[in-house]
């Protein structure tokens, strides 16, 4: 299987998973699991075959989605951009697949944390997908485009300051193309914004339907799957956490209830999986694992 792009149907929906490419996050016990009891971390890694003595860098990709629905080009996030020298490879890897930027028709932004929107613009400050329109939760740009307040994320001060530098660059350039909305919004026929706030005050998933078929875009409702046996441990960026874990808790809950495929935006590629509700949280059963 390659890991640049991976192609699904969704009733009568044409899905591609597209790689962004991979970043390497530092000490990432403490920025997934911020507030985790020590000795429960370290058994829930061990079940995870993760040595936490050792466990120095996690290294996961950033997966969007394109939604070719017959008449429509959606794209869900646009990656990282320049980042990293290991990202910014969303476009490469569209073009690959035969899509050119200018195919695609919306873009919705589930939040405004750089490996999300920095594929926003090019090189030159231009948006990346000229002929598309931008959708976003309206909590999500008013918090991003004022002077947000990061002092409660448990990051350092450089952190803080490339979260904020990412959006002043990579927002104000679409604007011209941008649709807010405020509540959970159809944005194409079997198209759903569904909010999921927590991570980032507009922070949103996306549903997507067709034929009785379903998909979940979480983005980063959870990050790890570690967060769903142990949901009421957040991440050190998540911006409201006690709100984090109650979308987490509610999301999952929807996803087992309903047999969900779901696709979690920094899991092992490709990134799709069902959950499955166990006595006290639930467990992630990835579509490269089940039988």
């Amino acid at each position: 299987m390659s890991n640049e792009s991976f192609s699904l149907k969704i009733g009568t929906f044409e899905c591609i998973i597209v790689n962004d490419g991979t970043f390497a996050y530092p000490h990432p016990a403490q920025i997934f699991f911020a507030n985790a009891p020590k000795e429960r971390l370290e058994y829930a890694l061990r079940e995870h075959n993760i040595d936490p003595d050792r466990w120095e860098q996690h290294v996961t990709p950033y997966l969007c989605l394109v939604i070719n629905t017959g008449q429509h080009r959606v794209l869900v996030d646009t990656g990282a951009g320049g980042l990293a020298p290991t990202t910014g490879k969303l476009i490469p890897n569209l073009q690959d697949r035969a899509i050119a930027p200018e195919d695609i028709d919306t873009v919705i932004l589930t939040h405004c944390h750089p490996d999300h929107i920095g594929g926003n613009i090019d090189s030159e400050g231009k948006p990346n997908f000229p002929n598309a329109r931008y959708i976003m939760l309206k909590d999500e740009w008013n918090f991003w485009t004022s002077k947000p307040n990061l002092e409660e994320l448990k990051v350092d001060e450089h952190v803080k300051e490339v979260l904020i530098k990412v959006a002043r660059r990579s927002l104000p350039p679409i604007q011209d193309q941008l649709d807010l909305v405020d509540r959970e919004t159809e944005v194409l026929p079997g198209i759903q914004t569904v909010a999921a706030p927590g991570h980032t005050p507009g922070h949103m998933a996306v549903a997507i339907s067709s034929d009785s078929e379903q998909l979940l875009y979480i983005a980063d409702t959870v990050i790890h799957p570690v967060h769903l046996e142990q949901p009421d441990w957040y991440a050190a960026v998540d911006f409201a956490p006690e709100q984090a874990i109650a979308t987490r808790c509610r999301l999952l809950n929807r996803a087992a209830a309903r047999k969900t495929l779901v696709l979690a935006f920094h899991f092992t590629f490709p990134g799709l999986g069902y959950v499955v509700q166990e006595e006290r949280g639930w467990q992630w059963h990835s579509i490269e694992t089940m039988v």
